[in-house]
């Protein structure tokens, strides 16, 4: 077994490694949510907290863990006779993000239930993680219904498995730590909601102490051993504490003034619901307990706020989690702590002062977290992440009509806003697909309404009741049935089909050209991305943005799940210059021909966002002989070929309209819609014009289209 990384020895990062002892002392604070850059110590702090943990006494030969003065009555291994239980250390379980549902509740063999009346379960990873640490990196890239699963058990404490009537139920109580890179994808506002704590974290900017974390990195690769037993005397320094803190937990004392400063907090940054003030006072009180007092003060309302509010805050997947710390200040003065009490004796100095010389987890309540967190202890922070800049709002000028013959072939011009998103209609691709689950198009899922049946393909999950019966009851006479029960044999069983919805690769090809230069129709333009880009989201998609313009076309974000860096190079994007429609479309052609390779079962959806003028041949000017027009046709032809669902947001305004787009739509075989007709409530009937025109323009390659 391999030694793991000290946690006192993480340089920095004091909130992170705050918010995860506070969850050791207090586990009902709801676990601790880690966002973040690559390469900021978040799986090296989370992996390393368990040595922290006290050992947890468990009867012993139980596969749930439970305790030996206060047994799960329902648990399955039950009932436990009074005896004396056995030690052993806290575990933490990690869950992968392609884990099987089975693997993280636990599997019933159904056979034996149904033939035998027997409950043979088998564990899953939430009795594993009973009285210890369940870590999932990269949360955010984890399946909805597994979350929905895992937060339910986490505020439940116990987890249920139900499988055709038969159920099992145990206990499954834990400290839930979530890890994710933002710029993978979001979680959505009500998964966030349901974690305790959240915490922002990002490499120093600060020579000294990335000095620091190489060292200490490279020691412990030398010889982690050693290195840990360098450390040891820190460690048990911090789990005392931790044992110390959870005795006294129960006599902190959560005055009235402090549960009206948590109130008045909640109320003045307008958070939804309840919970966020249930979660602010079990964290205060953990603070106080850590801090080694018996009353909450105002430092420990104001740092609880700080940690359990940001994720709280936002409306929409494009608002960045954050908190105005001036107004918390002025909303916490209004509510002066009674009787201020003299400070506490300073307790001993711990190895890490938060520079780069020490790595205790020092972090006390009242603190500011700092603006640039820590480095990573164990590999490269990357280079510091650009902020996107914002362009001034102003009043955008009218569009001035231009002959159909002329075109703004200008300079570029700088970016403009984008008008207020608006609520579209669902967009989806013809046929059943069987890609990740999500929430446009049909597809044969794990998780929906029964179709059919089928003959199971590996382990039985979902079992199709009526189908097994009818496959076993020709068989009753030949097995000897001499009873009321069926002999049911392994080949009756049948699992049920089903469909629900999937996800889709959304690929945005976006005209950037002089012809959509003018304020007015590029902040109606930008607006519809928006807003179909917030669709996408809501869906469960991955995005991808192309924009064309002058003589070339560029990918500008690369198919992900984070439309919130679509938004952002959306409101960077310049305009002006030719028209090159036709290496838009190869462009796209070309990441949908790849992104096939790396994920088959996703079917495409391309958003042409264009007046459909082509001006330039661009970089795929390869053939003298044709015009701009007929490449861009022939191009958008290659795409209906390939089976690419495809929809033309037709931008043309003014009194002159070609109705360019039209025909572009037509090449794609799919229907175009203009700018105004996209809104939901004056878009009747786009699902089904998409399916009409794609089924009109069936070709001899109709049916790699249904597959695509």
């Amino acid at each position: 077994m391999s030694t793991p990384y000290p946690f006192t020895a993480v340089v920095g990062q004091t909130d992170l490694r705050l918010a995860l002892l506070l969850n050791a002392v207090s586990p009902a604070v709801g676990g601790v949510l880690v966002r973040g850059e690559k390469g900021t110590a978040k799986s090296t702090a989370v992996r390393a907290l368990s040595a922290l943990l006290p050992q947890v006494d468990v009867v012993p030969g139980c596969r749930f863990s439970c305790a030996p003065t206060a047994p799960d009555p329902a648990c399955p291994d039950g009932p436990h006779e009074p005896g004396p239980g056995g030690l052993r250390p806290a575990r933490m379980v990690e869950l992968p993000v392609g884990a099987s549902e089975d693997r993280l509740v636990g599997a019933l063999d159904i056979e034996r239930a149904l033939a035998e009346g027997v409950k043979a379960f088998e564990p899953g990873l939430l009795a594993d993680a009973h009285r210890g640490i369940l870590y999932v990196d990269e949360v955010n890239l984890l399946h909805d219904h597994l979350v929905d699963v895992l937060l339910d058990a986490a505020a439940m404490g116990a987890s249920y498995v139900e499988r055709e009537g038969v159920s099992v139920r145990h206990a499954a109580r834990f400290l839930l730590v979530g890890t994710m890179n933002p710029e993978e994808g979001e979680l959505r506002p009500q998964l966030l909601d349901r974690f305790g704590l959240t915490v922002e974290v990002a490499a120093s900017r600060e020579p000294a102490q990335r000095v620091e974390v190489v060292r200490r990195r490279l020691a412990y690769e030398d010889d982690p051993a050693g290195f840990a037993t360098r450390w040891a005397g820190d460690e048990h320094e911090v789990r005392a504490r931790v044992v110390a803190a959870r005795a006294l937990l129960p006599k902190v004392s959560l005055g009235d003034t402090a549960l009206l400063q948590i109130a008045a907090t909640c109320a003045g940054f307008e958070v939804d619901g309840m919970r966020a003030d249930i979660v602010m006072a079990r964290t205060a009180t953990a603070l106080a307990a850590w801090a080694g007092r018996s009353d909450v003060r105002k430092e420990d309302v104001r740092q609880a706020a700080l940690l359990a509010l940001p994720h709280r805050r936002r409306r929409n997947p494009f608002d960045a989690p954050g908190l105005d710390e001036d107004l918390l200040d002025r909303i916490l003065d209004e509510f002066p702590d009674e009787e201020p009490e003299p400070d506490p004796e300073p307790e001993p100095e711990g190895p890490d002062d938060g520079g780069p010389d020490g790595g205790g987890p020092d972090g006390g309540p009242g603190g500011t977290p700092p603006q640039d967190g820590g480095p990573e202890a164990a590999g490269d922070p990357g280079p510091p992440a650009e902020a996107p800049e914002v362009p001034e709002s102003g009043e955008a000028p009218a569009e001035t009509p231009q002959p159909a013959a002329q075109e703004n072939t200008g300079p570029e011009q700088a970016a403009v806003r984008a008008t207020e998103p608006f609520r579209t209609r669902m967009l989806t691709v013809p046929g059943l697909g069987e890609g990740a689950s999500g929430r446009r198009s049909r597809a044969r899922t794990a998780h929906g309404r029964t179709t059919g049946a089928q003959r199971p393909r590996g382990h039985l999950t979902k079992l199709h009741l009526t189908a097994t019966i009818q496959a076993a009851a020709p068989h009753q006479k030949a097995r000897g049935r001499d009873g009321r029960g069926l002999v049911i044999r392994k080949d009756d069983l049948r699992q049920a089909t089903r469909e629900g919805r999937e996800g889709n690769l959304v690929l945005f090809v976006v005209d950037a050209s002089g012809s959509m230069a003018a304020r007015q129709r590029m902040s109606a333009v930008k607006g519809a991305v928006l807003s179909l880009l917030l669709d996408a989201y809501q869906r469960r998609d991955k995005v991808g943005l192309i924009t064309f313009r002058g003589a070339a076309a560029e990918l500008a974000l690369p198919p992900t799940s984070s439309v919130d860096a679509a938004a952002a190079r959306l409101e960077q994007l310049p305009t002006g210059g030719r028209t090159p429609l036709a290496a838009g479309l190869l462009k796209a052609h070309e990441v949908l021909r790849i992104e096939r390779l790396r994920d088959p079962s996703r079917r495409p959806l391309l958003v042409v966002v264009t007046d459909g003028r082509a001006t330039s041949a661009g970089n795929a000017g390869g053939r003298t002989d044709s015009s701009p027009r007929e490449l861009a046709g022939h191009s958008a032809r290659l795409l209906q070929a390939g089976g690419v669902a495809s929809v033309v947001v037709d931008c043309e305004s003014g009194p002159v309209r070609l109705g360019l787009a039209g025909v572009l739509a037509r090449d794609l075989g799919g229907p175009a819609v203009t700018l105004d007709g996209l809104r939901a409530d004056s878009l009747a009937g786009l699902v089904k014009n998409v399916r009409t025109a794609v089924a009109s323009t069936a070709s001899p390659h109709s049916s790699n289209r249904r597959a695509a």
